[in-house]
Protein backbone atom coordinates (compact mmCIF):
# COMPACT_ATOMS: atom_id res chain seq x y z
CA UNK A 1 0.00 0.00 0.00
CA UNK A 2 0.73 3.46 -0.91
CA UNK A 3 2.38 6.04 1.73
CA UNK A 4 -0.61 8.63 0.46
CA UNK A 5 -3.22 5.48 0.82
CA UNK A 6 -1.96 4.88 4.73
CA UNK A 7 -2.49 8.71 5.09
CA UNK A 8 -5.72 8.82 4.19
CA UNK A 9 -8.42 8.51 7.35
CA UNK A 10 -10.44 4.95 7.64
CA UNK A 11 -13.25 5.33 5.87
CA UNK A 12 -11.54 7.29 3.09
CA UNK A 13 -9.66 4.32 2.45
CA UNK A 14 -12.16 2.21 2.69
CA UNK A 15 -14.32 4.12 0.18
CA UNK A 16 -11.34 3.92 -2.28
CA UNK A 17 -10.77 0.46 -1.59
CA UNK A 18 -13.94 -0.60 -3.17
CA UNK A 19 -14.49 2.39 -5.51
CA UNK A 20 -14.66 0.58 -8.66
CA UNK A 21 -13.28 1.70 -12.28
CA UNK A 22 -15.33 3.70 -14.44
CA UNK A 23 -15.89 0.95 -16.58
CA UNK A 24 -17.82 -0.96 -14.92
CA UNK A 25 -19.87 1.82 -13.09
CA UNK A 26 -21.15 2.25 -16.51
CA UNK A 27 -21.33 -1.00 -17.47
CA UNK A 28 -23.54 -1.95 -14.98
CA UNK A 29 -25.45 1.30 -15.69
CA UNK A 30 -26.37 0.62 -19.13
CA UNK A 31 -27.36 -2.88 -18.62
CA UNK A 32 -29.44 -1.58 -16.19
CA UNK A 33 -31.31 0.78 -18.18
CA UNK A 34 -31.10 -1.56 -21.18
CA UNK A 35 -33.02 -4.18 -19.29
CA UNK A 36 -35.48 -1.49 -17.66
CA UNK A 37 -35.73 -0.49 -21.45
CA UNK A 38 -36.70 -3.24 -22.79
CA UNK A 39 -38.87 -5.12 -20.15
CA UNK A 40 -40.45 -2.11 -18.49
CA UNK A 41 -40.66 1.36 -20.79
CA UNK A 42 -41.30 -0.35 -23.93
CA UNK A 43 -44.20 -2.63 -23.22
CA UNK A 44 -45.77 0.43 -21.17
CA UNK A 45 -45.69 2.71 -24.11
CA UNK A 46 -47.01 0.54 -26.31
CA UNK A 47 -50.02 -0.11 -24.20
CA UNK A 48 -50.48 3.39 -24.39
CA UNK A 49 -49.49 3.86 -28.06
CA UNK A 50 -52.05 1.19 -28.78
CA UNK A 51 -54.66 2.41 -26.75
CA UNK A 52 -54.90 5.73 -28.76
CA UNK A 53 -53.74 4.72 -31.99
CA UNK A 54 -57.41 4.70 -33.24
CA UNK A 55 -57.91 8.23 -31.92
CA UNK A 56 -58.90 10.16 -28.95
CA UNK A 57 -62.37 9.27 -29.40
CA UNK A 58 -62.04 5.66 -29.91
CA UNK A 59 -60.32 5.56 -26.54
CA UNK A 60 -63.07 7.43 -25.10
CA UNK A 61 -65.71 5.16 -25.79
CA UNK A 62 -64.22 2.01 -25.13
CA UNK A 63 -63.82 3.84 -21.33
CA UNK A 64 -67.80 5.01 -21.22
CA UNK A 65 -68.74 1.72 -22.61
CA UNK A 66 -71.26 -0.01 -20.31
CA UNK A 67 -69.18 -3.39 -19.42
CA UNK A 68 -66.18 -1.12 -19.14
CA UNK A 69 -68.03 1.17 -16.69
CA UNK A 70 -69.07 -1.79 -14.76
CA UNK A 71 -65.64 -2.91 -14.44
CA UNK A 72 -64.34 -0.10 -13.25
CA UNK A 73 -66.77 0.35 -10.75
CA UNK A 74 -66.79 -3.12 -9.53
CA UNK A 75 -63.17 -2.78 -9.20
CA UNK A 76 -62.96 0.64 -7.25
CA UNK A 77 -65.49 -1.17 -4.76
CA UNK A 78 -63.31 -4.15 -3.77
CA UNK A 79 -60.36 -1.44 -3.40
CA UNK A 80 -62.58 0.27 -1.11
CA UNK A 81 -63.62 -2.77 0.74
CA UNK A 82 -60.33 -4.21 0.58
CA UNK A 83 -57.72 -2.07 1.56
CA UNK A 84 -59.87 -0.37 4.85
CA UNK A 85 -60.09 -3.79 6.63
CA UNK A 86 -56.66 -4.98 5.51
CA UNK A 87 -54.97 -1.30 6.79
CA UNK A 88 -56.84 -2.56 10.56
CA UNK A 89 -55.70 -6.49 10.20
CA UNK A 90 -52.38 -4.85 9.17
CA UNK A 91 -51.81 -2.75 11.96
CA UNK A 92 -53.51 -4.57 14.78
CA UNK A 93 -50.93 -7.40 13.77
CA UNK A 94 -48.15 -5.53 13.32
CA UNK A 95 -48.69 -3.74 16.53
CA UNK A 96 -48.96 -7.55 18.34
CA UNK A 97 -46.04 -8.80 16.73
CA UNK A 98 -43.77 -5.58 17.23
CA UNK A 99 -44.89 -4.75 20.92
CA UNK A 100 -45.96 -8.14 22.55
CA UNK A 101 -44.55 -11.62 22.98
CA UNK A 102 -46.93 -14.30 22.89
CA UNK A 103 -47.22 -18.23 22.04
CA UNK A 104 -48.18 -18.69 18.40
CA UNK A 105 -46.10 -15.58 17.03
CA UNK A 106 -44.16 -16.94 14.41
CA UNK A 107 -47.14 -19.02 13.32
CA UNK A 108 -49.28 -15.52 12.60
CA UNK A 109 -45.91 -13.76 10.76
CA UNK A 110 -46.01 -17.15 8.85
CA UNK A 111 -49.74 -16.98 7.93
CA UNK A 112 -49.10 -13.04 7.40
CA UNK A 113 -46.80 -14.39 4.42
CA UNK A 114 -49.00 -16.90 2.99
CA UNK A 115 -50.44 -14.91 0.07
CA UNK A 116 -46.99 -14.39 -1.35
CA UNK A 117 -46.42 -17.83 -1.46
CA UNK A 118 -49.80 -19.37 -2.37
CA UNK A 119 -50.67 -18.90 -6.14
CA UNK A 120 -53.40 -16.46 -6.24
CA UNK A 121 -55.48 -19.46 -8.53
CA UNK A 122 -55.54 -21.72 -5.84
CA UNK A 123 -56.30 -19.17 -3.47
CA UNK A 124 -59.74 -18.76 -5.67
CA UNK A 125 -60.09 -22.37 -5.62
CA UNK A 126 -59.92 -22.30 -1.96
CA UNK A 127 -62.79 -19.76 -1.78
CA UNK A 128 -64.67 -21.58 -4.66
CA UNK A 129 -64.22 -24.99 -2.19
CA UNK A 130 -65.91 -23.30 0.09
CA UNK A 131 -68.42 -21.25 -0.81
CA UNK A 132 -68.88 -22.72 -4.24
CA UNK A 133 -72.31 -24.82 -4.52
CA UNK A 134 -71.19 -27.87 -4.41
CA UNK A 135 -68.47 -26.93 -1.41
CA UNK A 136 -69.00 -26.90 1.95
CA UNK A 137 -70.87 -23.75 2.44
CA UNK A 138 -72.75 -23.73 -0.92
CA UNK A 139 -75.83 -25.83 -0.16
CA UNK A 140 -76.78 -23.80 3.21
CA UNK A 141 -75.71 -20.40 0.89
CA UNK A 142 -77.80 -22.10 -2.05
CA UNK A 143 -81.00 -22.61 0.33
CA UNK A 144 -80.75 -18.90 1.94
CA UNK A 145 -80.44 -17.81 -1.28
CA UNK A 146 -76.44 -16.22 -0.54
CA UNK A 147 -74.08 -15.56 -3.19
CA UNK A 148 -70.69 -15.35 -2.63
CA UNK A 149 -69.13 -17.18 -5.47
CA UNK A 150 -70.09 -15.41 -9.17
CA UNK A 151 -70.50 -12.58 -7.45
CA UNK A 152 -68.99 -9.75 -5.79
CA UNK A 153 -68.85 -10.63 -2.35
CA UNK A 154 -66.16 -13.46 -3.24
CA UNK A 155 -64.58 -10.92 -5.36
CA UNK A 156 -63.67 -8.87 -2.35
CA UNK A 157 -62.66 -11.92 -0.18
CA UNK A 158 -60.24 -13.12 -3.03
CA UNK A 159 -58.98 -9.56 -3.12
CA UNK A 160 -58.58 -9.60 0.40
CA UNK A 161 -56.83 -12.93 1.11
CA UNK A 162 -53.96 -11.67 -1.58
CA UNK A 163 -53.44 -7.79 -0.12
CA UNK A 164 -52.97 -9.43 3.49
CA UNK A 165 -49.28 -8.97 3.60
CA UNK A 166 -48.60 -5.56 1.80
CA UNK A 167 -49.55 -3.30 5.38
CA UNK A 168 -48.61 -5.21 8.04
CA UNK A 169 -45.14 -6.42 6.24
CA UNK A 170 -44.72 -2.57 5.72
CA UNK A 171 -45.94 -1.89 9.73
CA UNK A 172 -43.57 -4.65 11.10
CA UNK A 173 -40.09 -4.07 10.69
CA UNK A 174 -41.13 -0.03 11.64
CA UNK A 175 -42.80 -0.53 14.42
CA UNK A 176 -40.24 -3.31 15.71
CA UNK A 177 -37.13 -0.74 14.91
CA UNK A 178 -39.13 2.17 17.45
CA UNK A 179 -39.63 0.14 20.26
CA UNK A 180 -41.67 0.67 22.90
CA UNK A 181 -39.83 3.50 24.83
CA UNK A 182 -42.00 5.92 23.62
CA UNK A 183 -45.32 4.62 24.54
CA UNK A 184 -44.15 3.23 28.02
CA UNK A 185 -42.94 7.11 28.80
CA UNK A 186 -46.93 7.98 27.78
CA UNK A 187 -48.52 5.32 30.25
CA UNK A 188 -46.29 6.91 32.53
CA UNK A 189 -47.43 10.31 31.89
CA UNK A 190 -50.93 9.18 32.17
CA UNK A 191 -52.18 8.67 29.13
CA UNK A 192 -54.73 6.13 27.83
CA UNK A 193 -54.39 3.24 25.62
CA UNK A 194 -56.19 5.11 22.74
CA UNK A 195 -54.09 8.55 23.67
CA UNK A 196 -51.30 6.61 23.49
CA UNK A 197 -52.15 4.66 19.95
CA UNK A 198 -53.19 8.41 18.24
CA UNK A 199 -50.68 10.80 19.74
CA UNK A 200 -47.73 8.68 20.33
CA UNK A 201 -48.16 5.47 17.40
CA UNK A 202 -49.83 6.66 15.19
CA UNK A 203 -47.65 9.71 14.02
CA UNK A 204 -44.46 7.41 13.89
CA UNK A 205 -45.73 5.00 11.41
CA UNK A 206 -48.20 7.12 9.56
CA UNK A 207 -45.99 7.28 6.70
CA UNK A 208 -45.27 3.36 6.29
CA UNK A 209 -49.29 2.80 6.89
CA UNK A 210 -49.65 5.10 3.72
CA UNK A 211 -47.70 3.36 2.37
CA UNK A 212 -48.35 -0.16 3.01
CA UNK A 213 -52.16 1.12 2.05
CA UNK A 214 -50.94 2.33 -1.62
CA UNK A 215 -49.10 -0.76 -2.58
CA UNK A 216 -52.28 -3.06 -0.90
CA UNK A 217 -54.60 -1.11 -3.21
CA UNK A 218 -52.33 -0.84 -6.82
CA UNK A 219 -52.34 -5.18 -6.01
CA UNK A 220 -56.39 -4.97 -4.97
CA UNK A 221 -57.12 -3.45 -8.24
CA UNK A 222 -54.68 -5.10 -10.41
CA UNK A 223 -55.33 -8.94 -9.00
CA UNK A 224 -56.72 -11.27 -11.76
CA UNK A 225 -55.69 -14.97 -11.11
CA UNK A 226 -57.90 -14.88 -8.05
CA UNK A 227 -60.40 -12.63 -8.63
CA UNK A 228 -60.83 -14.91 -12.22
CA UNK A 229 -61.41 -18.05 -10.55
CA UNK A 230 -64.23 -16.84 -8.08
CA UNK A 231 -65.83 -14.18 -10.79
CA UNK A 232 -67.73 -16.01 -13.17
CA UNK A 233 -66.62 -13.62 -15.60
CA UNK A 234 -70.31 -12.48 -16.06
CA UNK A 235 -70.21 -9.90 -18.41
CA UNK A 236 -71.16 -6.39 -16.86
CA UNK A 237 -71.76 -8.02 -13.25
CA UNK A 238 -68.58 -9.36 -11.82
CA UNK A 239 -65.73 -8.67 -14.52
CA UNK A 240 -63.33 -6.45 -12.98
CA UNK A 241 -60.97 -4.28 -14.75
CA UNK A 242 -57.98 -6.91 -15.75
CA UNK A 243 -60.88 -9.07 -16.36
CA UNK A 244 -62.82 -6.81 -18.74
CA UNK A 245 -59.22 -6.37 -20.60
CA UNK A 246 -58.81 -10.24 -20.64
CA UNK A 247 -62.17 -10.53 -22.32
CA UNK A 248 -62.09 -7.63 -25.20
CA UNK A 249 -58.40 -9.19 -26.18
CA UNK A 250 -59.95 -12.62 -26.73
CA UNK A 251 -62.64 -10.95 -28.89
CA UNK A 252 -60.08 -9.18 -30.86
CA UNK A 253 -61.09 -5.91 -29.58
CA UNK A 254 -57.71 -4.61 -29.51
CA UNK A 255 -58.71 -0.63 -29.30
CA UNK A 256 -61.06 -1.31 -26.28
CA UNK A 257 -58.62 -3.60 -24.67
CA UNK A 258 -55.58 -1.80 -24.64
CA UNK A 259 -57.34 1.57 -23.66
CA UNK A 260 -58.78 -0.29 -20.53
CA UNK A 261 -55.07 -1.81 -20.19
CA UNK A 262 -54.13 2.14 -20.18
CA UNK A 263 -55.87 3.14 -17.14
CA UNK A 264 -54.42 -0.16 -15.25
CA UNK A 265 -51.22 1.52 -16.50
CA UNK A 266 -52.30 5.14 -15.41
CA UNK A 267 -52.67 3.48 -11.82
CA UNK A 268 -49.27 1.83 -11.78
CA UNK A 269 -47.46 5.04 -12.89
CA UNK A 270 -49.90 7.05 -9.65
CA UNK A 271 -48.78 4.13 -7.61
CA UNK A 272 -45.22 4.76 -8.38
CA UNK A 273 -45.27 8.31 -7.82
CA UNK A 274 -47.05 8.14 -4.48
CA UNK A 275 -44.93 5.26 -3.53
CA UNK A 276 -41.82 7.73 -4.11
CA UNK A 277 -43.59 10.96 -2.46
CA UNK A 278 -44.12 8.64 0.50
CA UNK A 279 -40.31 7.31 0.59
CA UNK A 280 -38.80 10.36 0.25
CA UNK A 281 -41.25 12.05 2.86
CA UNK A 282 -40.28 9.30 5.33
CA UNK A 283 -36.64 9.67 4.83
CA UNK A 284 -37.16 13.66 5.40
CA UNK A 285 -38.71 12.87 8.64
CA UNK A 286 -35.88 10.08 10.23
CA UNK A 287 -33.39 12.77 9.43
CA UNK A 288 -35.74 15.20 11.39
CA UNK A 289 -36.13 13.04 14.07
CA UNK A 290 -32.45 12.41 14.16
CA UNK A 291 -31.40 15.49 14.50
CA UNK A 292 -33.94 16.23 16.97
CA UNK A 293 -32.68 13.31 19.15
CA UNK A 294 -28.75 14.76 18.16
CA UNK A 295 -29.86 18.43 19.64
CA UNK A 296 -31.55 16.68 23.12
Amino acid sequence: MSAIALAMPGAARRARAIQEPAWVRWSLITLALAFLTLFLFVPLVSVFYEALRRGVEVYFAAIVEADALSAIKLTLITAAIAVPLNLVFGLAAAWAIAKFEFRGKNLLITLIDLPFSVSPVISGLIYVLIFGLQGWLGPWLAEHDIKIIFAAPGIVLATIFITVPFVARELIPLMQAQGTEEEEAAVVLGASGWQTFFRVTLPNIKWGLLYGAILCNARAMGEFGAVSVVSGHIRGLTNTMPLHVEILYNEYNFAAAFAVASLLALLALVTLALKTLVESRTVQEKKERADEHRDT
